[in-house]
C-alpha cells in the first residue's frame, strides 16, 4: 500500500494544524527556532515528505545540534537565504523571523568554524596564464591554444589547480612550445610557414569593422606574429558560403592589405579574386619587419548602395546572397592566408629582442658574461622570485650547448630560454611549507608566494618588477603596501585578462562561441552580434570595477554599452558605427537594466530553436542565488516540442505539464517562475510581447510568494536578495582567486568577507580586498612530515 501523502493532503494538514503548532515557544532563541522549524518544515523533510529528494529531514535532525552537522546547516542557510523554502504556495513565516533564524543558525556555525586551509598542492598555468606569461616575459604575441590541449574546468573555472594536471602528452607538448617560442622570440625562426584564418560563416561585412581604417568596410583585422625579417605572401579568398563560386553582385569592389595601418596592396576584387580564373588573390612577395603586427583585409567603402528593393536583405548578410534576385550583396572575404618569409634573415630589431637582449656582447670575451646576465632576468621572471647562482648555472650550460650547435650568441641564449620555459618552476606554481612551522598549523605564505598569488588572480599573469621587488623586501603583507599595490594591479591595462576571464567563465559568456541559434527562425543573428553581446558584459562589468561601483549595480545599472549593431538589437536609438560608447536607460528601455537584460546571457540560456524558462531559471538560482536545482530524475520526458499537428501555443503553455505532474512540480515551482519572468525576451534576446501568435505572459510567483510579472519585478527580487547575491559574487571571487572550489567548511570566512564590504555598500574594492586579505588567501597549512 502506498502511505506517501499527496501535495494537496499535506498543504490542508498544515493548514489545520498550523494554529495547534504555532503555540508560544520559551525565550530560549533554540526552542523558538525549533518550534519554527517543527511548524514549517518538518512535515514535508521527513523521508515520506514531499522534499524527501533532497535526503534533507529534520525529523531526523536536532536544530539544537545543527551546527555540528555545519554540511548540513550551509545548505539550509543558503536556501532561506535565497527566500527558497518554505516555497510557495506553502505557508511562510514572517521575513522577520526567518531573518532571525538565518542569523541565529550562521552565528551558532561561525562560533564553532575553524580556519579551512586545504593544502594548495601544484597549480599548473592554463593556457591563458600561459601565453600572458609569454607575453610580459618575453614581449611576444601567443595564442597557446595551438601549442597547448585544453583545460579542463571545474567549480566553473579553468584555473582550479585539481584539474589542470598532467600527463607525459601533455610535457611534450609544453617541449614543443618551448622550443617554437624560444626560436619565434630570439628570431631564428625562418622557415617558410603558412598561416591560415577564417572568417565566421555567419558574418556580416556590410559596415566598418572597429580597428580598421575609417572608410573601409567588412574585411578582418589580425594580429599576427611575424617570425623573421623576409618577404611574406597575402592570399585572399571571397566567401562562398554554400555555393561554389565566390559571392557578391556589387561591381568595382577594392579590397586593400594594410600592415600597422599602412597599405600594402590594393586589390582589384573582380579582376583578382572575384574572377574565378585569377590567382586566387595572391599578393606580390611583400617585405615586412618580424615581429608584431596587425594586419588589414578591408574593402574601400567607395559606394554606399541603398537598400530600398522590396526585399530587404537580413542583418546576417550571408542569408541573402547576390544570387538572389533583387537583394544587394557586397562582396565578402571568407579566407586569408599568411605565407613566410621568403628570403627570411634572422630578425634583429623586435619587440621580443629589445626586451630580451639587455647587452650585446662585442666580441666573443664579453659573451659569458652578457649570456649570465640575460638568463639571470629571464629566470627571475619566469620562476617569480630571486635568482640563485645554482639557477644561473643550469641555464648556462645549456646556453653553451646552443652556443656550440648553433654557431651564435643568439643561438645559445634561445638554448637556455628553451630550458627556462619546460622547467617546473615556470611551468607550475609551487608554495614551500617553512621547515619551522609545526605539522597541522597555519602558516602566513611568503610574500613572493602572495606577489604570485595576485598577479594570477588580476592579471592571469607572472609579477612585474614591482610587486616582486616589494615582495622581496618582505613588505608585501603590509596591510596598506598591499591595498596600493591591488589598487595598482587593478588600474594596470594587464586587470583586463580578469575581467574577461571572470566574467567569461562564471557569466558564462564564453558559451556564446558555441551559440548558434536557428538561421531560419533568427535571421538576422551573426558573428557581429555575438561579438558585440561578449564586449557589452566585459565592458560593463569593468565600469562595476574601473569605477569602484557597488557589486549590486551588476542587477540594477541604468546603462550599457552598445554599438550599432547591437543598439539596433536592443530598438536604441541614434547609435551610428562599430564603436562602442556608454548609453543611459530610459524608462522605455528599463528591461535592459543590469544583467538581466543583456542579450548574450538570455541567449545561451536559450535553446537553438525557442526559449527556455528551464534553463533560464535553474541558471538564475545557479548564478544570482548561488544555488544549483537537482537534474530530472531518469526517465522523465523533458522535450517540449509541440506534437505534430497540435495547434498553436505558447511555451508556457506546454510547460503547465511541469506544475501538473508532482515528480516535475516539486523542484520547476522553485526556479521555473523565474525563467517565464523572462519570456518576454526570445531566444536570442530581442523583447517580445508576443509568442506564437499569442501574448506572452511572464506572470508567476517566486518561491517566497513574491508576485513575478516580468524582467523588472525579477530584478526587484534579486535586489531584495542582495546580500545573498553579493555572497554568491565573493564566492566565486574566492573560487577564481584561490584556485579551488569553495566548501562548506569556507562558508564563515565567505561570511566575514561579505559582510565587511556591506559596510562599504558592497563596493568591488571592499570584496576583492576581503578576499586577498582572506586566511584563505594569504595562509596555507603545515601538513604533517610523516
Amino acid at each position: 500500500m502506498n502511505t506517501r501523502l499527496s501535495k494537496a493532503t499535506i498543504l490542508a494538514a498544515i493548514l489545520i494544524f498550523v494554529p495547534i503548532l504555532a503555540q508560544s515557544a520559551a525565550q530560549d532563541p533554540i526552542e523558538e527556532n525549533r518550534a519554527l522549524v517543527n511548524q514549517y518544515c518538518v512535515l514535508c523533510h521527513t523521508p515520506n515528505g514531499l522534499a524527501q529528494a533532497t535526503g534533507l529531514f529534520f525529523d531526523q535532525v536536532d536544530i539544537a545540534t545543527l551546527s555540528d552537522h555545519p554540511e548540513t546547516a550551509e545548505t539550509v542557510i543558503r536556501k532561506l537565504r535565497a527566500g527558497l523554502m518554505p516555497p510557495y504556495p506553502f505557508p511562510r513565516p514572517e521575513e522577520e523571523k526567518i531573518e532571525e533564524l538565518i542569523a541565529w543558525m550562521e552565528n551558532e556555525v561561525d562560533s564553532k568554524a575553524e580556519t579551512f586551509l586545504p593544502p594548495p598542492g601544484l597549480h599548473r598555468l592554463n593556457r591563458t596564464e600561459y601565453t600572458n606569461a609569454i607575453r610580459d616575459m618575453l614581449a611576444l604575441t601567443i595564442d597557446a591554444n595551438t601549442f597547448l590541449p585544453p583545460d579542463d574546468s571545474s567549480h566553473g573555472f579553468d584555473n582550479m589547480a585539481g584539474t589542470l594536471t598532467s600527463s607525459p602528452a601533455l610535457m611534450e607538448a609544453y617541449l614543443s612550445a618551448a622550443g617554437k617560442i624560444s626560436r619565434l622570440a630570439i628570431g631564428t625562426e625562418t622557415a617558410p610557414t603558412l598561416a591560415v584564418f577564417d572568417v565566421p560563416v555567419d558574418t556580416s561585412q556590410n559596415t566598418h569593422i572597429e580597428g580598421l581604417p575609417f572608410g573601409t568596410r567588412g574585411g578582418m583585422l589580425i594580429e599576427h606574429e611575424f617570425p623573421a625579417d623576409g618577404e611574406y605572401v597575402f592570399t585572399v579568398k571571397g566567401m562562398t558560403g554554400y555555393f561554389t563560386r565566390v559571392l557578391g553582385n556589387v561591381a568595382g569592389e577594392k579590397l586593400e592589405v594594410t600592415i600597422d595601418g599602412e597599405r600594402m596592396y590594393l586589390y582589384d576584387w573582380d579582376e583578382e579574386i572575384g574572377n574565378q580564373e585569377s590567382n586566387g588573390g595572391r599578393t606580390p612577395a611583400i617585405p615586412i619587419k618580424a615581429g608584431f603586427h596587425k594586419v588589414g583585409i578591408t574593402f574601400i567603402a567607395t559606394s554606399d548602395l541603398p537598400d530600398v528593393g522590396l526585399n530587404k536583405s537580413f542583418v546576417r548578410t550571408m542569408n541573402s546572397p547576390g544570387s538572389i534576385s533583387g537583394y544587394t550583396f557586397y562582396p565578402h572575404v571568407g579566407q586569408v592566408f599568411i605565407e613566410g618569409p621568403h628570403n627570411g634573415t634572422p630578425a634583429i630589431n623586435t619587440q621580443s629582442r629589445d626586451k630580451i637582449f639587455e647587452c650585446i656582447p662585442q666580441n666573443v670575451g664579453q659573451e659569458a658574461n652578457c649570456a649570465s646576465q640575460i638568463i639571470t632576468t629571464l629566470v627571475g621572471k619566469a620562476f617569480r622570485r630571486p635568482v640563485a647562482d645554482a639557477d644561473v648555472a643550469v641555464m648556462m650550460d645549456f646556453y653553451r650547448i646552443g652556443r656550440e650547435e648553433g654557431g651564435s650568441f643568439d643561438y645559445g641564449i634561445e638554448g637556455a630560454l628553451q630550458r627556462i620555459l619546460v622547467d617546473p618552476e615556470f611551468i607550475y606554481r609551487a608554495e614551500i611549507e617553512p621547515a619551522g612551522a609545526p605539522d597541522n598549523s597555519p602558516y602566513q605564505i611568503s610574500d613572493l608566494e602572495l606577489a604570485s598569488r595576485l598577479s594570477f588572480f588580476l592579471w592571469s599573469s607572472i609579477p612585474d618588477e614591482e610587486l616582486i621587488e616589494i615582495a622581496t623586501q618582505g613588505r608585501l603583507h603590509d596591510s596598506e603596501v598591499l591595498r596600493e599595490q591591488v589598487q595598482r594591479m587593478i588600474a594596470d591595462p594587464r586587470s583586463s585578462a580578469f575581467v574577461e576571464n571572470f566574467t567569461g567563465q562564471w557569466l558564462n559568456v564564453r558559451g556564446m562561441a558555441a551559440s548558434e541559434p536557428i538561421v531560419d527562425l533568427f535571421p538576422d543573428f551573426d558573428s557581429t552580434l555575438r561579438d558585440a553581446f561578449q564586449t557589452e558584459i566585459e565592458m560593463f562589468f569593468g565600469s562595476v570595477i574601473n569605477e569602484d561601483r557597488s557589486i549590486l549595480d551588476l542587477l540594477t545599472a541604468d546603462y550599457t554599452f552598445v554599438n550599432e549593431r547591437l543598439a539596433k538589437h536592443y530598438g536604441i536609438p541614434d547609435v551610428y558605427g562599430s564603436q562602442f560608447r556608454r548609453v543611459e536607460l530610459e524608462d522605455d528601455l528599463d528591461m535592459r537594466r543590469g544583467l538581466l537584460g543583456k542579450g548574450a546571457l538570455l541567449t545561451i540560456t536559450s535553446d537553438a530553436a525557442r526559449t527556455s524558462p528551464v534553463k533560464r531559471g535553474k541558471w538564475y538560482l545557479e548564478t544570482f542565488m548561488g544555488v544549483s536545482p537537482p537534474d530530472p530524475p531518469p526517465g522523465v520526458e523533458t522535450d517540449l516540442t509541440p506534437k505534430e499537428g497540435a495547434a498553436p501555443t505558447t511555451l508556457r503553455a506546454r510547460l503547465e505539464a511541469h506544475r501538473s505532474n508532482p515528480v516535475c512540480a516539486s523542484c520547476h515551482t522553485i526556479f521555473e517562475p523565474m525563467g517565464i519572468a523572462l519570456e518576454n525576451f526570445n531566444a536570442v534576446g530581442e523583447w517580445r510581447t508576443i509568442d506564437n501568435g499569442n501574448p506572452v505572459d511572464p506572470t508567476g510567483f517566486a518561491p517566497d510568494g513574491s508576485r513575478l510579472e516580468g524582467v523588472k519585478t525579477l530584478r526587484e527580487l534579486t535586489v531584495r536578495h542582495g546580500d545573498q547575491f553579493a555572497e554568491v559574487v565573493t564566492e566565486k571571487l574566492l573560487t577564481y582567486a584561490l584556485g579551488r572550489g569553495v566548501e562548506y567548511q569556507d562558508m564563515p570566512m565567505l561570511r566575514s568577507i561579505t559582510r565587511s564590504a556591506e559596510d562599504d555598500d558592497f563596493r568591488f574594492s571592499s570584496l576583492v580586498m576581503g578576499v586577498i586579505r582572506s586566511p584563505a588567501f594569504t595562509m596555507n597549512l603545515k601538513t604533517s612530515s610523516l
